[in-house]
């Protein structure tokens, strides 16, 4: 047990039109952004630009839902704890660590179960720590990190937010 402060930051992947399992980049609740490269030679702007109104909205429900509306926590000067099941790509973590220096965090230390190697790398370039407790070989989804995996609901999270 840390004894820190607990919030919920909400971020969403940004789905390709064709491919909702994948994604093109990611958005934060404060509307911070993260966009592959060049991803406008293969999704129009204006799509783009639909996808990423459409997360906002996905996020405000979120808000809503799991911290019952409350404002995200005051972070300047602080240390702050990133966690996630994994990362894969590496987007939504992307966001979140944007926001998090956009709030002006003392700092950022991100802390997840299992990552690819080089998104590893990539996102430790990008906080003042990363921990990452296994990297397995061929890493494509955080899924196969697991033995017993399904998508948590929302019902869940909120029960072990009031555990926490």
């Amino acid at each position: 047990e840390l004894g820190l402060d607990f919030s919920i930051l909400v971020s969403r992947k940004l789905p390709i039109p064709d491919n909702p399992e994948a994604g093109f980049g990611a958005v934060a609740e404060d509307g911070s952004l993260f966009i592959i490269e060049d991803v406008s030679r293969w999704i129009p702007e204006d799509m783009i630009g639909k996808i990423v109104e459409e997360q906002k909205r996905v996020i405000l429900k979120r808000i809503s839902d799991l911290r019952q509306n409350r404002r995200f926590p005051e972070i300047v000067g602080r240390t702050v704890i990133l966690t996630d099941d994994g990362i894969a790509m590496g987007s939504t973590m992307r966001a979140a660590v944007e926001m998090c220096r956009n709030k002006k965090a003392g700092r950022i230390v991100v802390a997840v179960p299992v990552s690819g190697t080089s998104t590893a790398k990539e996102i430790a370039g990008l906080v003042d720590e990363m921990i990452v407790l296994e990297t397995p070989p061929n890493f494509r989804a955080v899924a196969q990190a697991y033995r017993n995996w399904h998508d948590v609901t929302d019902q869940e999270v909120m029960d072990y937010i009031g555990e926490a």
